[in-house]
């Protein structure tokens, strides 16, 4: 019995049957773009721990920062006695996020959190009680983002009843849409919320820029900034989810700077409210973020305009982990490094290498319905040849073939049949090349 069989007979009888793992070899150590188990396998990673490790395993900014943050203190709650770091990493978001006004940052654990909290901004700041949300989204597993989550399996079934007035409509998916484009999507989705919630009620249109668990959809251009431009005239707010999507991911700093005219950190930008009009096509609101802010560590915050963050009194936001000092000083060395090695244009570069790859796969494997996707947040949807009829079957099928030869990928999708490639944006050319010939292979014996 190998080490790894072993740690797994030990996890069957100690650890809860409604967590799940992709594969059952156990890690020792990570880094560099491949993972070690504690038998000695390497695996090439196209995880990244769901985008989570995009600066590695184990960056040596974010490790030299951790131990000696550990060596001072490891906890005080920001609530009761705060700390520099805290404030140095909102800091940071306030001027890393679109948008050149005035900004607040609250930090919490985790992306639901973070989704959560904005709910709640929104509510308090707009007086209004309906949240829209679309087709396909991921929002988290909590119960107020379980109920704003689109996929009932595995993240909603029988885990209800849900949290109230939430509301779905349908997504941009071009390969779905049937050649709409992105500002007719949006009038058909807007349409929905005009006539089934009423302007006047929406505190907040939730959104991610490009989804992630529900296929890493990238939405037709013109939908998000119609999307926006609604929200502004309606007195409602518009939330970016970045959680997936943030830190250097999709080749630059957000997702929503890629359509829309909005320019990276720095820029003299104002958005789409009445006082900033003509300046920009649209800057979301408030913004989440999560996964790739701390190099691993739990971390996660919501940052926007300064009247809206500070609408909620003293005390309404807040949790005891909230920012703890160890994710801080985490997250202030990965963003440092994510600027030393200007990770942003590795997104790029993994996207100029993978993308042709994977367009010359499709051309030969009809399976492969659709090829999309931005920088290292890249995907192929998987379906009956010839058609638009999802096939999760193969898509499982291919992805076990990866697995078996040394390679992690994950699948993703309403459907589930999507496979989706997040490798770490320190991934060297030779380690994703080794990836692209396995994912090649699993295709043609699959």
């Amino acid at each position: 019995m190998t080490t790894s069989e072993e740690l797994h007979k030990r996890r069957t009888a100690a650890v809860a049957r409604g967590v799940g793992s992709v594969i059952d070899s156990y890690v020792d150590h990570a880094g560099g773009g491949t993972l070690t188990d504690v038998d000695g396998r390497e695996w090439i990673d196209f995880a990244s721990g769901i985008a989570v490790t995009s600066v590695g395993n184990a960056a040596p900014r974010v490790v030299a920062a951790v131990r000696e943050q550990v060596a001072r203190f490891t906890h005080t709650c920001f609530m009761v006695a705060p700390y520099e770091s805290y404030v140095a990493v909102a800091e940071t978001l306030n001027a890393l996020t679109p948008g050149a006004f005035e900004k607040r940052s609250a930090l919490f654990n985790s992306g639901a959190e973070a989704v959560e909290n904005a709910v709640k901004i929104a509510r308090h700041a707009t007086g209004r009680p309906a949240v829209v949300v679309f087709d396909h989204a991921y929002h988290g597993r909590t119960n107020l983002t379980m109920a704003m989550t689109a996929k009932n399996m595995p993240y909603k079934h029988r885990f209800g009843p849900f949290a109230g007035e939430v509301y779905r409509v349908p997504m941009s998916y071009p390969f779905r849409d049937g050649g709409l484009s992105g500002t007719e999507a949006a009038a058909r989705a807007l349409d929905q919320v005009d006539k089934q919630v009423g302007a006047a009620n929406v505190a907040a249109i939730v959104a991610e820029p490009i989804q992630g668990e529900g296929g890493f959809v990238v939405p037709a251009g013109g939908f998000l900034p119609a999307l926006a431009t609604w929200a502004a005239s309606a007195g409602a707010l518009f939330v970016a989810d970045e959680i997936q999507t943030g830190f250097c991911r999709t080749g630059s700093w957000f997702a929503c700077e890629h359509e829309g005219g909005v320019p990276g950190p720095g820029a003299r930008v104002a958005g789409t409210r009445p006082e900033h009009q003509g300046q920009a096509e649209w800057v979301p609101d408030l913004v989440t973020t999560a996964k790739g802010i701390a190099g691993g560590l739990p971390l996660a915050a919501v940052t926007g305009r300064a009247e809206i963050m500070d609408a909620v009194h003293p005390g309404g936001l807040g949790g005891t982990y909230g920012g703890n000092p160890l994710a801080c000083a985490a997250a202030l060395a990965a963003i440092e490094t994510m600027r030393e090695l200007d990770l942003a244009a590795a997104a790029r570069h993994i996207e100029s290498v993978m993308m042709p790859r994977l367009r010359t796969l499709a051309g030969r494997d009809q399976r492969i319905g659709d090829v999309r996707g931005r920088g290292a947040m890249l995907a192929v949807e998987i379906v009956q040849p010839g058609t638009t009829t999802p096939d999760p079957t193969t898509a499982g099928a291919v992805s076990a073939a990866c697995h078996r030869a040394g390679l992690l990928t994950l699948t993703c999708g309403t459907y589930g049949n999507v496979l989706r490639f997040l490798p770490p944006l320190v991934i060297d050319d030779p380690t994703l090349e080794r990836g692209l010939r396995i994912l090649e292979e699993a295709f043609s014996t699959t």
